[in-house]
């Protein structure tokens, strides 16, 4: 059985979800709203006004009427009677006083030659003494006292009530030298009725009013919020890249001068875009140009370190030992900057958009085993995996993605480096760990920037800065990512995930693009 507090909350709840999906969150809709409550205000207050203007004067109006004709009749009528008049004189009087074009009920009360109370009501006693309120009575019998401004020991009085859901007037006044005294009642319900027409009509004109405004503030805000909204469109095709939009401008006012600066805001933003890009481009062709024009000297220079490395492995030892540190610094410097070469011609294949996936099915365990045993690593790498798992990959991409992590790994982190493969629905995920130090906290976020180094005392390192950066995009082409963070067990984890089936994403019309070769050199950030 549902308890009344939880229905206190059920219902809390929900008015609070009510609240909460009735905000403003439309500009039209405010400034329907506000336009709203303004007309309202405006209408309500004058209405108000207007009604109040109205009933004082039409109330003051039949006041005053009534009053003066029961006046005029105490004077002609209650003065002409005897001292001590009868019941049937006050009664003819009191019937002649009424019978006015007011039609007001009159009681006439004075006293007979006997002393005895008598009344005279034109009205067959519907209208008594009870119906007169006793402040009334009290004020008409007090006797006042005679001065320069008073004149009169009494006075005429009256007081507005209401008898049974119905509005009256009441008024009294006695006889100055011993008369009878007078009441008389007029209803104002007919004035009340023609108030409460024109309370009805000022409320539909306040109604109409109100809808008049809510149409008046519909057609503004579409005036106001069609150049807003024609900016914000404007705005967002700016953010999309699409840097030649521009507004129409029509007008003088201050949405025309918002619509001038933003054309010329987005004109300003367009020449710097295409100047950005200009000078982008030119530094993109002139690396790999430079990258294309080092290959042919790079590889006569490689010939002939080739040469010299076997005349130093030679038995006969034909070098003189003088030069030999010079020979192999050579031999070390030139196979340096042949990585370099490559690694710089594959990051302009990137930037360029030209690097393509050529997706094959393979076994991942035996192509990360593959790459392991070219370099010789066998000895220093732990892999955790069942051979088995396959997914569609570019080969060799994922080839330079191991060869970067590894090679990070055992030159930052030391043996044995560990290599876990696990799969996770439709992703796959290899895992790096070494046995190193760690990567510092400051150094994390920029592991995979290009040429970063971790040491600023170390700026001469086999490795040029660019592994790292070459593997993430090549997990980037794969529909892919790679983490670095550091273990809690201590050393370093770099985290590759790839998706299963990487199909969709290889170019059916240029697969592959131009090889790369595989960069073995890491950043200075690895541990």
């Amino acid at each position: 059985m549902t308890k009344p507090q939880d229905r206190l909350r059920g219902w809390a709840a929900a008015r609070k979800t009510i609240l909460a999906g009735l905000r403003f969150t439309s500009l039209r809709l405010r400034l329907v709203v506000v336009f709203g409550l303004v007309a309202l205000t405006a209408a309500v207050s004058a209405s108000g006004i207007a009604y109040w203007l109205n009933r004082e004067a039409v109330l003051t109006r039949t006041q005053d009427a009534v009053l003066g004709d029961f006046q005029q009749a105490m004077q002609t009528r209650a003065s002409a009677l005897r001292p001590h008049p009868t019941q049937e004189e006050l009664q003819r009087a009191a019937g002649q006083m009424a019978n006015s074009s007011q039609r007001f009920s009159v009681l006439l009360i004075a006293e007979d030659e006997a002393g005895k109370t008598v009344r005279g009501n034109s009205d067959l006693d519907t209208f008594t003494l009870e119906d007169v309120p006793k402040s009334l009575q009290k004020a008409v019998n007090k006797e006042q006292e005679i001065s320069s401004n008073n004149k009169y020991t009494y006075h005429l009085y009256w007081q507005r009530t209401v008898q049974g859901d119905k509005p009256y007037l009441v008024g009294g006044a006695k006889v100055i030298g011993g008369g009878p005294t007078g009441y008389m009642l007029k209803s104002l319900e007919p004035e009340a009725k023609d108030l409460n027409s024109l309370a009805w009509s000022l409320g539909i004109a306040t109604g109409l009013a109100l809808i008049g405004s809510a149409l008046l503030a519909q057609a503004a805000a579409t005036t106001v919020l069609k150049p807003v909204h024609r900016l914000g469109t404007a705005a967002r095709r700016l953010g999309e890249g699409k840097l030649d939009t521009r507004l129409r401008v029509s007008g003088t006012d201050e949405l025309a001068d918002l619509s001038r600066t933003f054309n010329r805001t987005a004109e300003s933003l367009e020449r710097r875009v295409e100047d950005m890009s200009a000078r982008e481009q030119a530094s993109r062709r002139f690396v790999a140009d430079m990258s294309h024009e080092l290959r042919t000297p790079l590889t006569a220079i490689t010939a002939v370190t080739e040469v010299l490395e076997e005349e130093l492995d030679a038995e006969t030892g034909s070098v003189d030992p003088m030069i030999e540190p010079a020979v192999r610094l050579v031999v070390s410097e030139t196979r340096r900057l042949n990585n370099l070469v490559e690694n710089l011609m594959e990051v302009t294949r990137f930037d360029a958009g030209t690097a393509r996936l050529v997706v094959d099915n393979v076994d991942i365990v035996d192509q990360i085993t593959a790459c392991i045993d070219a370099r010789a690593w066998l000895d220093a790498v732990d892999l955790d995996a069942e051979r088995g798992l396959m997914a569609r990959v570019d080969p060799r991409r994922l080839d330079v993605i191991m060869a970067n992590l590894i090679g990070n790994a055992l030159k930052h982190g030391g043996s044995p480096v560990r290599v876990s493969v696990r799969d996770e629905g439709n992703d796959l995920v290899i895992e790096v760990q070494d046995h190193g130090p760690g990567i510092p906290e400051d150094v994390l976020p920029h592991v995979f920037d290009r040429f970063y180094k971790a040491s600023a005392s170390r700026p001469r390192s086999e490795g040029s800065g660019l592994g790292l950066s070459i593997a993430v995009e090549n997990a980037h082409i794969h529909g892919g990512e790679i983490t670095a963070a550091n273990s809690p067990k201590g050393g370093a984890v770099f985290t590759l995930r790839l998706p299963r089936d990487a199909s969709e994403l290889e170019d059916p019309d240029n697969p592959g693009g131009p090889g790369a070769a595989v960069a073995d050199d890491r950043t200075e950030g690895g541990a």
